[in-house]
């Protein structure tokens, strides 16, 4: 199995699920978007993965603002309005009978291109959508055991030409920073951005723990994570200091403790960085930040 915070318990239902497109449903084997979409040919659109948790979509509002906030950024114009999409989501859900431990993965672009090209103006549809549902568990192999990052050359964007906090297609710096990771022998790779700071990983959010304190990037140049904000939140309620703010490599060399956040994996602690050992895995500060993360995700399901 590939080692990471994405590790999934194997589960054959998923070979067959029925997969949404722009209002139909597909085997998944049928599932297809023309070769003129413009997710396709430019990574031309926007996406949201979310947690589907005994019966809840968890933290749902949320991630729509972000869906709503990225689209208005791309000028993509979305054709339906929130309550539409959440039916496409639980229709989805349903068809499938999924009742818990899924992820969804939704995913608009601008449209089919008249040709392949980058200009807006040669889009001949509206935005095509996407969702994906799957039963998908974390793996608590991983959640134990850990994982290892290494720092990658290849930096964060700049807010001023492709803000860190737009969830968009255009993932190719991510993919190329986690190749060299894996090439150093890594499971993943931590990101700096374009002061030398640390800013986040390439699938997830980071956080260290140094002297009874959390550290994380301030926000200006890593991902908007929904999970992220949620470990902040969880981080006042216990009263243990949290700070967002620049920090370099110096001071996670020497972090006490230290993890990623994600939609799909919550919170996974990390072994090594850069070869360097860090004293503690799952110390007693993730441990509480976690505890209380999943506090907030059965709140959801209480609160329907």
């Amino acid at each position: 199995m590939i080692h990471g915070t994405h590790n999934a318990i194997d589960d054959p239902r998923n070979e067959t699920v029925q997969i949404f497109i722009n209002g139909e449903f597909f085997e998944r084997k049928d599932a297809k978007i023309s070769v003129f979409d413009s997710g396709y040919l430019v990574g031309d659109g926007v996406w949201e993965g979310i947690r589907y948790h005994k019966g809840t979509l968890c933290f749902l509002e949320d991630h729509l603002n972000r869906l709503w906030q990225a689209a208005k950024t791309t000028g993509i114009k979305l054709p339906f309005t929130r309550k539409e999409l959440v039916e496409d989501i639980q229709k989805t859900l349903e068809i499938n009978q999924m009742e818990t431990d899924v992820h969804v993965r939704l995913m608009i672009t601008r449209g089919i291109k008249k040709t392949p090209s980058q200009d807006p103006r040669l889009t001949i549809s509206g935005p095509n959508v996407v969702i994906i549902a799957e039963h998908k568990k974390t793996s608590e192999e991983t959640r134990e055991r850990g994982i290892t990052l290494f720092t990658s050359t290849i930096r964060r964007g700049s807010p001023d030409y492709l803000d860190p906090k737009l969830n968009c297609h255009s993932k190719l710096h991510e993919v190329q920073a986690l190749i060299q990771a894996l090439e150093a022998g890594a499971d993943e790779a931590l990101m700096l951005d374009v002061n030398g700071a640390v800013s986040t990983c390439n699938a997830t959010n980071f956080f260290m723990v140094k002297y009874g304190e959390v550290w994380t990037s301030t926000g200006q140049y890593c991902m908007n994570g929904i999970t992220r904000g949620n470990v902040i939140k969880a981080a006042n309620t216990l009263n243990i200091p949290c700070f967002q703010k620049d920090f370099s490599l110096y001071d996670v060399y020497g972090a006490d403790e230290a993890f990623v956040t994600g939609t799909f994996g919550g919170l996974t602690p990390v072994t090594k960085i850069d070869g360097r050992e860090l004293p503690s895995v799952n110390g007693p500060i993730t441990q509480h930040l976690r505890t209380q993360y999943y506090h907030m995700v059965e709140q959801e399901v209480l609160n329907g």
